[in-house]
């Protein structure tokens, strides 16, 4: 009998035979509730499986991690191992990837993934037959690195399929781009940018080529002057097509998507035992049948689906208001799945975990929930103050006349925040003392320490805040590598922009320090060398009013432009 039909003989959810373990931080399997368990930490026991088969009912002999013992077989004692004379006992495999939950979420006109990273312990192996892929082809990346920043498109789909959901709007629809939000995590993971794409932004859809059931490729022709929904489901487009039509449209490549629909909304709101959530002023809407007081309520299953498709209560009743509201539920969801009435409930988590499974569609790319876990645990690095949603600058289409209906992109506004994500530049005060890495700086950075070693430079302070010259010392010697740096004081006279100066013969220790330094091409300035205390030429580095802190980039994209934005942090009230 395995650990699922144990648990239903004796009455007992199979999630709740999970035992955290104070010593290790890790849940244990734990069959026998009145047998002793051990304080010890050691190896884990084995995680239940699904219909294939699973862990035996009787306790488990420990054993050396990653080593089995034939059953009943009698070996030479060791300080891993029990004492010499107990009965032998069967053996059992180690616990490898089924003891953390994937929960990286989403929702249909709301609800998305960002939450889901947080809130990761104990995944089952049968979650991976849960998981719906689809081969996008030269559209994403094959596989998903730890060592990347990385861009994830959410896409919540309006197709009505799924119990319950046949009386929601166009019961007809293929399933277009509904919600849409592009997801970037920054490199060095102390940021992450959630940025929504209306689904009535007016777009140009490229040709894309789609994998057809049969294995054969098919090039769906593009569209000129559609809406930003369109570029799912229409004339057979894939989620291929609708990455394409972002890169298209803000120059940044999503590496991978991840896709669902309304009933993700329902379960993972009912799994955590619904989502709070605070109303500027009472609700009544006839379109979603939304009804809620002024004031903060909770929301799960249908009522929680009603939340975030209510569009004509908010603001300008339009889809821009709707976004709004959709980020404070999401990032209201992202505070509850990390909370620690979630994280110590190995119910609650198997709950999560089988409904984010089963709701979710991926590329083959991450396609494993082995892959999925581990974007789950690097997103769970994040800060939720550091998790920033915004919605991509537009204006109203003057094509529509009178009533507008759809929306352009800000010529103005709209291409500095594209370029911001794309130099993965965070839009919150990420100071240097929360980062384990510059994401920035080690983008740019080519070469080993030992390069860096060779660079010679003196630094000044020409206008920058007392005592950065020597915290930019400290920063280069201690964590570039850069060696042969010195502090040489103030310099002559203030620079409103940070300088390098350097001879002929130093042109590659420059570079090398303007790509750690993060240096423009603007910012270096071919001249004479200077003499080190050690009486070696060195380049004179003179840190103007444009200099923030050391570690910082100081190129022109450095720096975020404003936008209106809020963060996962923050509790808002929808208006």
């Amino acid at each position: 009998m395995d650990a699922q039909s144990r648990g239903r003989a004796d009455n007992v959810d199979p999630a709740d035979q999970w035992v955290l373990n104070p010593n290790t931080g890790e849940y244990e399997l734990r069959l026998t509730p009145s047998a002793p368990q051990s304080t010890v930490p050691g190896p884990r026991r084995s995680a239940p499986r699904g219909a294939g088969g699973g862990a035996r009912s009787r306790t488990a002999k420990p054993q050396a991690p990653g080593r089995e013992v034939p059953p009943q077989r009698r070996r030479r004692a060791t300080p891993e191992e029990p004492l010499p004379g107990r009965r032998g006992r069967r053996p059992v495999q180690k616990k490898s990837k089924a003891k953390k939950a994937l929960m990286w979420t989403g929702g249909s006109m709301a609800l998305v993934l960002v939450a889901v990273g947080t809130a990761g312990y104990l995944y089952l192996r049968h979650l991976e037959g849960n998981v719906s892929t689809t081969d996008i082809g030269s559209a994403g990346k094959s596989g998903f690195s730890k060592d990347e920043a990385f861009n994830i498109l959410i896409i919540g789909t309006d197709k009505r399929t799924g119990k319950g959901n046949e009386g929601y709007g166009d019961s007809g629809s293929v399933g277009h781009a509904d919600t849409n939000i592009l997801l970037h995590v920054s490199k060095d993971r102390t940021n992450a940018t959630a940025l929504s794409i209306p689904r009535d932004l007016i777009v140009d859809v490229p040709d894309c080529q789609t994998k057809q059931s049969d294995g054969s490729e098919k090039v769906i022709a593009g569209s000129e002057d559609v809406r930003f929904n369109t570029s799912l489901g229409q004339d057979g487009r894939d989620p291929g097509c609708t990455m394409r039509t972002v890169k298209a449209v803000t120059g940044i490549e999503p590496d991978h998507f991840m896709m669902v629909d309304f009933n993700a909304v329902k379960t993972l709101t009912t799994a955590v035992d619904g989502v709070p959530v605070c109303l500027a002023h009472a609700v009544s809407d006839k379109e979603s049948h939304l009804k809620l007081p002024a004031g903060p309520s909770k929301v799960e299953g249908e009522q929680a689906l009603a939340f975030v498709r209510t569009r004509h209560s908010w603001g300008n009743a339009g889809d821009l208001d709707r976004i709004k509201v959709q980020q404070q539920f999401m990032a209201s969801l992202m505070r509850k799945m990390s909370s620690s009435d979630t994280l110590t409930s190995p119910t609650k988590l198997y709950k999560l975990a089988e409904a984010a499974t089963k709701a979710l569609t991926v590329d083959t790319g991450i396609g494993k929930v082995s892959t999925l876990k581990d974007i789950a645990l690097e997103m769970k690095k994040v800060p939720t103050k550091n998790i920033s949603f915004m919605t991509v600058p537009v204006r109203d289409n003057p094509a529509d006349g009178v009533v507008h209906k759809t929306v352009i992109v800000d010529p103005n506004a709209a291409p500095e925040v594209f370029d911001a994500i794309k130099n993965d530049v965070s839009f919150t005060a990420v100071k240097a003392k929360e980062k384990k890495e510059k994401a920035a700086v080690a983008a740019r950075l080519k070469g080993s320490k030992s390069a860096a070693s060779e660079v010679r430079v003196r630094i000044l302070n020409g206008g920058a805040a007392p005592g950065s010259a020597q915290e930019t010392l400290a920063w280069l010697q201690n964590d570039e590598g850069v060696s042969k740096s010195e502090n040489a004081g103030n310099a002559d006279a203030a620079l409103s922009k940070t300088t390098l100066e350097y001879a002929p013969d130093q042109a590659a220790q420059a570079r090398k320090l303007a790509a750690i330094m993060g240096l423009s091409g603007s910012a270096l300035k071919p001249g004479k060398s200077v003499t080190n205390s050690q009486g070696l030429p060195a380049m004179t580095l003179t840190l103007g009013k444009d200099f923030q802190e050391a570690g910082e980039p100081l190129n022109a994209s450095s720096k975020a432009p404003p936008v209106a934005r809020s963060t996962a942090d923050k509790v808002n009230c929808a208006s």
